[in-house]
């Protein structure tokens, strides 16, 4: 299927990063790294690229987000963000497992292990062949968990425990977009279509983390609850 113009973007990790690719390379990208304000800094970080490539919004052919894992405030922005633009541009809106595109961007033909900061002193993490194929996860573990004999690429953190750290540690939307051109390249219209049209509430996020080497719909892959709970019911108090 060809898609001329994807925008990607992530909001999974501090990083707030978006790129505009025509399905043969990207034509601008923009990254700002700040964990606190990525409802702030995603609209003018794509409006960036647009203006950088001399695109317009409704050139668009596809937007394509970064599914996670990730916290839970930061990655709902870019998915609910992707999704709307994708009712209002009446284009298909995908997902795409943050830690896919990390490992997309490392270019590596070797086994090696992803690790994002999962916060409450724990990781995400995926292990990989190579830099297109999943082969485990993505997994929330403390760093003693997080598989050892591999190279280790991402966030530099609990490298004590878990070794050396490398590759970059921030995603790049131009790896994510690329990465998402590259699987878009294998989907028909039908195929791209349904996969766009998946309610969220027929795709858990067990199922999205799964999907290894594909695309998925617009769904955050969490992988456990939220920071902020609701209240339950009052105990009572007896005398």
């Amino acid at each position: 299927m060809l898609f001329v113009l994807v925008l990607a973007f992530d909001t999974a990790t501090p990083a707030v990063t978006a790129a505009l690719h025509d399905g043969t390379r990207v034509l601008a990208e923009s990254t700002t790294v700040d964990a606190r304000r990525h409802g702030e800094l995603l609209a003018p970080a794509i409006e960036a690229v647009l203006a950088e490539s001399g695109a317009s919004l409704g050139e668009v052919t596809a937007v394509v987000a970064g599914a996670g894992p990730g916290p839970y405030t930061g990655l709902r922005v870019g998915l609910m963000t992707a999704r709307a633009l994708g009712a209002t541009l009446g284009v298909p809106a995908f997902g795409v497992c943050t830690l896919d595109a990390l490992a997309y961007a490392t270019e590596s033909a070797d086994p090696f292990v992803v690790v994002t900061d999962a916060r409450r002193k724990e990781l995400f993490w995926a292990r990989y062949g190579d830099a297109r194929t999943r082969v485990d996860g993505p997994r929330v573990a403390r760093p003693h968990d997080v598989p050892d004999g591999l190279p280790i690429v991402g966030v530099r953190l609990y490298e004590e425990i878990v070794g050396e750290v490398s590759g970059p540690e921030h995603l790049s939307a131009g790896a994510l977009a690329a990465l998402a051109a590259e699987r878009l390249a294998g989907l028909t219209p039908e195929q791209a279509l349904v996969v766009a049209r998946l309610p969220e509430g027929r795709i858990d996020s067990e199922e999205a983390a799964q999907g290894r080497g594909v695309l998925g719909p617009a769904v955050p892959i969490y992988l456990r609850r939220p920071d902020a709970q609701i209240p339950g019911a009052p105990k009572k108090v007896t005398a």
